[in-house]
This record gives structure tokens, sequence and C-alpha cells, in this order.
């Protein structure tokens, strides 16, 4: 009966809540004389009768004119309480003053009784109806422990409570204030009770609601929780609730920063606005999830232009729409100019960048990925080595003020193509930073970023949401993480540093060992690995063995003595570099092995640079081995003729 209640249209609910108020008021009043003739009352005066329904009727209309009956029940607020005070002492008034018009028998101490009475019918039914139907709801919603009960936990099991999907069962806080008492409704248990409040409330998801923590307190109490039968989320930041971006409600699964549990370095705005506030700016590889990062945290500063430079169309048009938006919504005066168009094609950089008067170029276009290079060698190497030079080259004709190059650790003591390119990149800027004076060079290196296309964070969580396997290559591999925001703010406080030609080395802090990284997103998704030791696990993790070209750990530096800046976090490496003749003599050689697509010889003109390549393995070029299997068997077969004319013969 309540469920076919609950499921009524909204114009048939307030039909039965005009319905029941004009039973409820009578009742009310019957009540009320019954109680003061301390016996059952039976009307006898036909002034009674039309008291009451003068009553009914204006206290009914009453109602509607406060919006009682617009107020849905499940939701009723302070407002729709007060409504119900309001219309039943204008019921009780109306009932003296026509008791009084009709000349009724009725005792003056009855409105008063009324009155008691009339809310208890009025307003109790609409509680009673409103704790059936949470009643009803807490029932089929899950239970969830929120830990945190400063502003932000208060305000999210409010929201909860209010949703459909979770239920607030208790707090956890690690603030001895807090702790023992109850705050909206819910008792404050300290973290060591933890796993006895779980156990009690049959809780299966932690919400953490930390507001401002720093990451390191964030990163600990991850650590706390990774061992717990639950599965873990968060919501957003308070500066991406205040702003807009977010809503409290929006629970999520834990950022991957937190993961890094790394506090964030407050930035130099010296440093960020020096190439860019009120200048023309342009990014290669706008698209791409660094060259976007960076786009974004220039817009931050004002830049006269933004120039977005862009092989792929989608990328292009999906970076330039997000910006858009930015920039009316904030209505900032920033112009946006979107192009099309590869690196490798010098004079098409040199218009570009004359055309749009650019002051500091990004140059974040690369192939980065490590075995996609491996299987496309020339081409890894046309777009990381000589799509660097090109764009050097037109930036100096076109008088461009700075130009900084987003490197990689993969360039120090590479085992892959991608990693040797990089640094034949680095060392074609070191090059041309002695070579001429117009345009300061600069190289900012650094780690894997979390989050980016081809990351492990987002394949990892695909891989565990789809029931696993979780696949990572070695168990003892480890690689140096940094989130892509923090990466790309270093990024631009590094290029505004130094005279030209540095190699700049960005702190990544502790390696991360990603067999760990797995593990502990499987935990906190609150499932467990499934191995030897436990084979009802839910997720296993596949080792798949290292990829072409891949090492297990990664370095920042190629010498051992990096010198400090002005900024904590970045550091200037000392490198050795070669004069601008032989990088140019190098690169001829390069540039003719490429055009006849020899792979063999691109190899070895990276072995002869130095660039200290060691690789790791073979020729993995998917075309250069194909090439390679027909020339094989096309020698078998003019072998096997030879023999076979020998043999007739």
């Amino acid at each position: 009966m309540i469920s076919i209640l609950f499921d009524l249209p909204r114009s048939q609910k307030r039909f039965v809540s005009v319905c029941a108020d004009m039973i409820f008021i009578p009742m009310a009043f019957w009540l009320a004389m019954s109680f003061r003739a301390d016996q059952l009352y039976i009307p006898e005066s036909n002034s009674v009768i039309w008291a009451v329904a003068v009553t009914v009727i204006a206290s009914v209309v009453a109602f509607i004119r406060l919006g009682l009956y617009r107020a849905v029940i499940r939701y009723m607020s302070n407002h729709a309480l007060i409504a119900v005070v309001t219309g039943v002492t204008l019921s009780a008034l109306v009932l003296g003053t026509s008791g009084f018009a009709f000349q009724a028998p009725i005792p003056r101490s009855v409105p008063l009784i009324y009155w008691c009475l009339a809310l208890l019918f009025v307003g109790g039914s609409r509680m009673m109806i409103r704790s059936v139907y949470q009643h009803q709801m807490r029932k089929a919603k899950e239970r969830v422990i929120i830990y945190g009960a400063g502003s932000s936990g208060l305000q999210l099991s409010s929201v909860l409570y209010q949703g459909s999907q979770f239920q607030p069962v208790a707090f956890i806080d690690d603030n001895p204030k807090r702790q023992g008492n109850i705050l909206n409704g819910l008792r404050v248990y300290p973290p060591a009770y933890l796993a006895q409040t779980i156990e009690k409330y049959g809780a299966h998801r932690i919400l953490l609601a930390l507001g401002g923590a720093p990451r390191s307190k964030r990163g600990l109490i991850l650590r706390y929780l990774e061992d717990m039968p639950v599965k873990v989320q968060t919501i957003p930041s308070m500066s991406d609730i205040v702003s807009g971006k977010a809503t409290i409600a929006e629970v999520r699964d834990v950022d991957i920063d937190d993961l890094l549990g790394r506090d964030e370095v407050i930035p130099d705005e010296r440093l960020l606005k020096t190439c860019i506030a009120n200048k023309v700016v342009m990014v290669t590889g706008a698209g791409g999830s660094i060259g976007a990062e960076l786009c974004r945290q220039i817009l931050e500063h004002e830049p006269r232009r933004i120039v977005l430079f862009e092989l792929s169309e989608f990328a292009l048009y999906s970076i330039e729409q997000e910006l858009q938006r930015s920039i009316d919504s904030r209505h900032l005066r920033v112009e946006l100019a979107s192009v099309l168009g590869s690196v490798q094609k010098e004079h098409r950089m040199e218009v570009i960048l004359q055309t749009f008067g650019v002051q500091t170029v990004y140059h974040a276009a690369a192939y980065k990925h490590v075995p996609m290079v491996e299987h496309n060698v020339v081409e890894g190497v046309r777009n990381n080595v000589f799509g660097t030079w090109y764009a050097a080259e037109a930036a100096i004709r076109a008088g461009v003020e700075t130009f900084v190059l987003i490197s990689t650790d993969k360039a120090v003591r590479p085992t892959n193509v991608m990693g040797a390119s990089k640094r034949m990149a680095e060392l074609i800027l070191q090059g041309l930073a002695v070579r001429q004076n117009r345009t300061r060079f600069c190289m900012v290196r650094f780690g894997n970023v979390l989050g980016s296309s081809g990351s492990v964070v987002p394949l990892f969580r695909s891989q565990i949401e789809k029931g696993g396997p979780v696949t990572v290559t070695h168990p003892d591999i480890i690689r140096y993480f940094m989130t892509i925001p923090e990466a790309a703010q270093l990024v631009l406080q590094a290029g505004s540093m130094g005279v030209g030609g540095e190699v700049f080395v960005l702190n990544m802090g502790d390696p991360v060992k990603i067999a760990d990284l797995a593990k502990k997103m499987i935990h906190l998704m609150g499932l467990e690995i499934k191995d030897d030791k436990h084979p009802d696990g839910d997720i296993e993790i596949a080792y798949t063995g290292l990829r072409p070209g891949e090492k297990l750990f990664e370095e920042l530096l190629i010498g051992d003595s990096p010198q400090g800046t002005e900024h904590p976090r970045i550091m200037m490496a000392q490198e050795k570099y070669l004069p601008w003749d032989d990088v140019a003599e190098l690169l001829d050689r390069l540039d003719r092995a490429c055009h006849i697509f020899d792979c063999e010889r691109v190899r070895e003109l990276l072995l002869s640079a130095p660039t200290d390549f060691a690789p790791a393995n073979g020729i993995e070029d998917l075309v250069w081995q194909q090439t390679s299997e027909l020339e094989g068997l096309s020698s078998k077969i003019q072998i096997l003729k030879n023999h076979k004319k020998e043999s007739i013969v």
C-alpha cells in the first residue's frame, strides 16, 4: 500500500493530501470536544457543523497559500514545518471565530486543544510518511563510513541522506575533540576502531572527506586504509567545489595525486609569468596530455595569444573548445589560434611563428610511447629528432625569445629508440644554444606523468573494473611519477630560468614500484588480490615481461653533480654536449639513413652519438622486420632455383 502511494503521480499525491487534511481537521475538532466533555461528542447543533465546515475550507485554502501541498513530504524542510504550524494556527483561529459567528456551543478551551490535535494529525502524518519513506530508502541504500568529520564530511552526510545511493552510518576522524560526539546523527569513531566500525555497521565503502588536508596526510590515510576490506573513494577538493567544477555529491575513485602522497609546492608566480604574461605563446602538440595541460595553465597567466599547434584534428578541436569555454566563462582577454600542422614541416613552422609573432614556444610534440617508437623507428626519429630541429631553426629565424623542449627521463642512458631520439633532441638544442644567441633554448626532463595517455593508472583502473587481470611487465619494475598539472607547472617555471642550453630536471620524489601501485589500487577498490596464497581472491596480477626497449628503472641524470636552482623541485643537470658542426654532420647522416629507411644505419648513428644509447633488444621496427623476412625468403628461393638448375645440368 505504501509503495503504491509513493509511486502515484505528483498531482494525485496532492489530492490525497487535501483529502487527508479534510478528514484530519474535523477529527481533531471532534476529539477536542470529546476531551473537553470527557465523553464522546455528538454534534447537536447545525451551527457547529457550519463552523467546522468553514474551518475545513479555510484551513485547506490556508495550506494551499502557504505552499504546504507543494512541499515534497520525503524532503520536508524547516519551511514546510513552519507552514504546518502557521496553517494549523490559522485554522484554530478560524474555528474560534466561526464558532462565535454561528453562535455554536464550542467551549473557549476547545480551539487550543484542537490546535494541538490538528498539529499532530496534519504535521505528524507527514512526518510519519517521511519516516516510512526514509526507512525504506535506508534499507535499499549502501552503507558507507565517512572519513573526516569536518565541514566537508558534514556537508557530504547531509547530501547522502537525501540521495538514493549511499547511507552514511558513522564518521571516522583523527581529531580527539570530535571523537565520541554525534554529528548530524552519526557517531564519530577514532581510526583505531575502523575495523570494528566496518563490521558493526556492515559498511562496504569508505568515502574520504578530508577537505584541504595536505597530500602527505592523504597518502598516510590511504596506506592505513589499504588493508581494510572496503572500497575507498573520495569527494572532489574544496577548490573544485567552490569553483563550480564539481559538487560535493560527486563521489569518485581516489585521485592519482593522493596515491603519490606528495605535498604541492606553491609555485613562484614571477617564474610562471616571465615567459607568458601578455606574450604570444605557442604550444606544439597542444592536444596531447602534457600539451593540453600546458595550455590550461598558460591560460591562467593571461598571455596575449595562445597558438595551439597540433597534428591531430580531433585533439586540436577538443583543446580549443575547452579553452574557449574557459575564456568565455571567465571573460578573459586571451586570443586563441588553432593551427593544424606537423613540426616536420620547417617552412610551415617558420611562417606560423612569424605570422603570429610568437615569443615563447613550449615544444611538447613528440612520439613518446616506447614500444610504439620501437616498432616505428624511422618515424620516431623523424618526429622527435628532426621535428625538434626544424622547429628550433624556424624559431631562430622567426625571432622567438624562448624555446622550451619537453624531454624525458628515458633520455638518460636510453635503452630504446624513443629515449635515444629525445637525447638527440637535447643535443640539438644544446648545440643551437651555443651557435647563436637570438633564441634562448632550454630543456626540461621529467619522468612518467600519472593520468596521461598510456599511463598505468587509467589502464589498471580499467582492468580492475573489468575483473582483471592487472598486467605488470615485471615484478621489480619501478618508475618516477608526477601528476600532469604538477609537471606542467614546473615546466613553465623551469622555462623561465637560465641563459640558454640548460637541461633542467624535475624532482620526481621517490620512485614507485609498479607492482605495489597495482596492489594498492586493487585494495583501495575493495578487492582482494588473487594469488597462490589467496586462490579465492578477486583480481590477479599477471606479469607479462619487459616490452621492447623497456628497462627496470629510469634515471633523471647522466652526470652525478646536479645544481640546485631557485625552485626547490627544479635542478640543473651538468650534461655533455657536441659542438654544432658535429651535431649538423650527425644529423645529415641520420637524415640520409631515414630517407632510405635503413633502420640498421639509424641505430648505428644513434649508438655513435654521445647519447649513451645501449639498446636492450634487436631492431623491432615492424616494416624493417617484414622486409628482412621477405628478403630472406627471396634469397632462399633464389638458392633453390640455382640448386635446381645445377641438378638438371
